[in-house]
């Protein structure tokens, strides 16, 4: 018999958490989290997402066993301002038994139908900056901290419950010794003349802050015409700043700005934990941090996190600005692999950025959707 448990207490919070960890031992490819920030990210007293959105963390057990988890998730900027009455689901884990699976989603689709919602979604997290989609290819190559990892019954449990693709994301690499710099460095000097802009780079990371709400405003801008999208808050971009921007390095951000000092075009780049991470096993103590330390000065894969161009400037080269910044930096640092984040499928606008950079479509994900109403 499966029963579940809303997880609500410091220690039943602290085993939604840790549940991936029995779920994925001696998996190669997934990369865990670490324990402490994912629980924090979880407090609704710090994490101001809780501030527009709900959520509800549940356990599923069997004899007394953790077998199960899910998230249910209501954004509320996304329902009263956007008019999308869709119930969120994420944080989404258990074994390989449907009847796991039926409980978990049954769950979340009983609060959704209390909220008058007319769909349920997932996994998907909070907000766009958050983690998304059941893995469905690629499960075969390592995982980035900012991407979940499953299991490939994921996909068969959902469809078997009736859910449908709701959208697909594709996730690339580059080898950066088959990019050509011919294709974007003449290119880059024509765009800067042209439109009077120029490269702004970094060496330390208090010299970034100034900059970073203009950086969100201009993210908010740029996919604000993608129907999936919820902007970000004003205290989410503080959060995100404090939390996310000293885990980067100064060099691995570039802003394009015009002659009146206005960010037009932006892009942030971090090293891969991936592999510090694993070592890491979740905890900082004792010898996480030296782990993540040493990748931040010494990996040699790069994770293309955001990028994003203002919409009078779209399409008209500016990221050749931005990669030739990068291509200068990532030589001297011996940089031999670009990874992508996942970007929507429908999203052809980004994709034609990577073109001439030989992409490998390595994993592709998606969300599910069922009607509830």
């Amino acid at each position: 018999m499966i029963t579940l448990k809303e997880a609500t207490t410091v220690k039943e919070i602290r085993d939604f958490v840790k549940f991936p960890f029995s779920l994925y031992k001696n998996n190669n490819y997934w990369v865990p989290p670490i324990i402490n920030d994912e629980i924090s990210g979880f407090d609704k007293d710090k994490n101001p997402v809780f501030k527009h959105a709900d959520a509800q963390f549940f356990l599923a057990y069997r004899n007394n066993k953790i077998v199960g988890r899910v998230a249910a998730i209501i954004n509320w900027t996304e329902i009263n301002e956007q008019q999308i009455k869709k119930m969120r689901f994420g944080w989404f884990d258990m074994i390989d038994d449907i009847e796991v699976t039926k409980a978990l989603i049954d769950k979340v689709i009983q609060i959704g139908k209390q909220n008058d919602l007319k769909f349920v979604e997932g996994p998907v997290g909070f907000s766009n900056l958050d983690k998304v989609g059941v893995l469905i290819e690629g499960f075969d190559h390592l995982g980035t901290m900012i991407t979940w990892y499953n299991h490939p019954y994921y996909k068969e449990h959902l469809e078997k419950l009736g859910f449908v693709k709701a959208k697909e994301w594709l996730e690339n690499y580059m080898l950066f010794e088959n990019l050509n710099p011919d294709n974007f460095t003449r290119l880059s000097k024509l765009i800067a003349r042209r439109y009077d802009l120029r490269a702004i780079n970094f060496t330390k990371t208090e010299q970034i802050m100034p900059y970073v709400d203009k950086m969100f405003d201009l993210f908010n801008a740029s996919y604000a015409k993608l129907a999936s999208f919820v902007p970000i808050s004003d205290e989410q971009k503080k959060y995100f700043k404090e939390k996310y921007i000293k885990l980067i390095n100064p060099e691995y951000i570039v802003y394009i700005a015009d002659k009146e000092d206005n960010l037009v075009a932006f892009a942030v780049t971090m090293p891969s934990f991936s592999s510090a991470l694993q070592k890491a096993n979740g905890r900082l103590f004792p010898f996480g941090f030296y782990h993540l330390l040493k990748a931040k000065k010494h990996s040699k894969e790069v994770i293309f996190y955001l990028i994003g161009v203002h919409p009078k400037y779209q399409n008209k080269g500016v990221t050749a600005m931005i990669f030739d910044e990068y291509y200068k930096t990532y030589s001297k640092r011996g940089v031999t692999k670009l990874i992508r984040t996942p970007e929507l499928e429908e999203n052809v606008a980004i994709r034609q950025l990577w073109k001439d950079m030989q992409p490998v479509t390595h994993k592709r994900r998606r969300t599910y959707r069922l009607d509830i109403q």
